[in-house]
């Protein structure tokens, strides 16, 4: 039985790596919040808009909780998941966590070029979002640095890149 919990600030490829990783070790794949809109039938964004973060974070927990309970899986958690209630120690409890580590330079120009999608830098302009991204990362760091593992995310941006990525992830859970 595997459970393996990617964690990471927004932009660093938890839902890129997990995939692949999942298909690679024949596991199910899970991302966090993608589970939340399918059972909640509302975006993430609806759910902060209608019922607060507050609300957000307790269905977080919930169902972190619940994907938590699943065998053989990669789950992709939200940037935040780790920083509330006492989701890092349930994840540390239940199996196998990975920090996936970019450095601001990456996470600006991944986040550039998908800000659209993402409510909370949307309106940001580049400088903004440069100093968002570095502020944020200062403050979740210590949270993500309590993960089992740390693995470098810098470079997921080729098929390459994402197996050479695996075959580090492996030899990090000692995994053939």
């Amino acid at each position: 039985m595997i459970r393996i919990f990617l964690l990471g600030f927004m932009g660093a490829g938890k839902t890129t790596l997990g995939r692949a990783l999942s298909k690679e070790l024949k596991l199910s794949f899970c991302d966090l919040d993608l589970y939340i809109e399918q059972r909640y039938r509302k975006s993430v964004s609806e759910i902060f808009a209608q019922k607060g973060e507050q609300t957000f974070r307790e269905i977080e927990k919930a169902m972190l909780h619940e994907v938590g309970e699943f065998e053989d899986i990669v789950i992709s958690c939200g940037g935040s998941t780790p920083l509330f209630f006492d989701n890092m120690d349930y994840m540390l409890g239940q199996g196998e966590t990975i920090y996936l580590n970019a450095t601001t330079d990456t996470l600006t120009r991944r986040l550039k070029q998908a800000r659209m999608k993402r409510p909370l830098i949307a309106q940001k302009s580049d400088s903004e979002l440069e100093q968002y991204v570095e502020s944020e990362i200062k403050r979740r760091e210590p949270g993500y640095l309590r993960a089992k593992h740390i693995c470098q995310a810098d470079n997921l941006e080729s098929v390459d890149q994402i197996s050479d990525t695996i075959k580090e992830v492996k030899k990090l859970l000692t995994i053939e």
